[in-house]
């Protein structure tokens, strides 16, 4: 060992002879002796391998037939897109859009069990009511009285000559006819209000001897109470839905605009024509429920039509819905248009 640690000792002062001479000496007496590299341990050289796995044998066969996706310049295209391209993770804008949908999602379904726990709004009461209420009754006749056809059964108005139902308002009530309830207390949503008692402004002789709880205003509709037994029609509610009420004039419909124009009333901004061409297409001479409930006697066999007091004759047997129907619209099957088709079809 003496001789190792001289040698040693000696080559140390040699090598720092040279380094003076080289002029790489540094500050300190002697530099610090160099460390040996540690080997890697095996535990790091494992975690290195499982931090970088090999790259895939197979490939999905789907995946590398699909068409690359082109680029979009769209931001409300690229906020909505919530699923990664084939083969890549999500991107940072990924995870946004997933959130906003999240958090829209949520919003929505918060907004939701707000409206359903709140009540609803009150109905708005129509600005111009008590002026449409003054203006249903505060006009005056400006037609004479319709004259009847003794031939045909039919009314005539001068001021609309192809405007002929043949039955007058008083026999439609007297008859039986919706339900005994038309005037019914009605609340009409396009208005806010409650509409009643508007059957006292009829004549006093069209409703004598009836029962108005029971043939004018009864609550609910009542299918005994009509003339044939059923029950058709729509409610003045489903009219009022479907935009067919014009309510500065008849809030209740065609049957109420029947009666005022019946007594004389016209409607100088078209509603007369209006009203008269819905009836032309419901019983006129080619109006759809007159020719199926004519139609119906001819497929019955049926070639005769007996007077309206005969509760013994055939028509009721014939489709009573229609009859019915057609009964509300003011007509009724006559003898001579019965014959009429049976001969010409029309």
């Amino acid at each position: 060992m003496d001789g190792y640690e001289a040698r040693r000792r000696a080559n140390i002062k040699r090598n720092a002879a040279l380094v003076q001479d080289l002029g790489l000496a540094e500050d300190d007496d002697k530099a610090p002796e160099p460390k040996a590299a540690a080997a890697p341990s095996s535990s790091t050289s494992k975690r290195r391998k499982l931090l970088d796995p090999a790259p895939p044998t197979r490939a999905s066969r789907r995946l590398a037939s699909a068409p690359s996706r082109p680029p979009t310049y769209n931001e409300d295209a690229l906020v909505k897109q919530t699923e990664p391209e084939p083969g890549r993770r999500s991107s940072r804008a990924t995870t946004t859009a997933t959130k906003t949908k999240t958090t829209g999602a949520a919003a929505a379904s918060k907004k939701a069990k707000v409206e359903r726990s709140s009540p609803p709004p009150p109905p708005r009461t129509h600005p111009d009511l008590e002026a449409l209420r003054a203006g249903w009754t505060s006009w005056t006749p400006a037609a004479p009285a319709p004259t009847r056809d003794e031939t045909t059964g039919e009314y005539r108005f001068a001021s609309h000559p192809d405007f002929r139902p043949n039955k007058s308002p008083e026999a439609i009530l007297r008859e039986g006819a919706f339900g005994g309830g038309y005037f019914r207390p009605l609340y009409s949503a396009r208005l806010g209000a409650t509409v009643e008692g508007d059957w006292r402004e009829l004549p006093a002789a069209w409703t004598a001897g009836l029962d108005p709880d029971k043939q004018l205003a009864a609550p609910e509709y009542d299918p005994a109470a009509n003339k044939f037994g059923v029950r058709c029609g729509q409610s003045i509610e489903a009219w009022e839905a479907a935009g067919w009420i014009a309510h500065e004039h008849d809030v209740r419909g065609w049957f109420q605009w029947y009666c005022r124009f019946w007594r004389g009333r016209r409607c100088a901004d078209g509603e007369d024509e209006r009203q008269v061409a819905r009836w032309k297409k419901c019983v006129g001479e080619a109006g759809r429920w007159r020719r199926i409930l004519l139609k119906r006697y001819v497929q019955m066999g049926v070639r005769s039509v007996f007077d309206d007091g005969d509760d013994d004759g055939e028509r009721g047997e014939v489709s009573p819905v229609v009859h019915q129907t057609c009964h509300h619209w003011a007509y009724e099957v006559r003898q001579e248009a019965l014959d009429r088709f049976w001969a010409e079809g029309k």
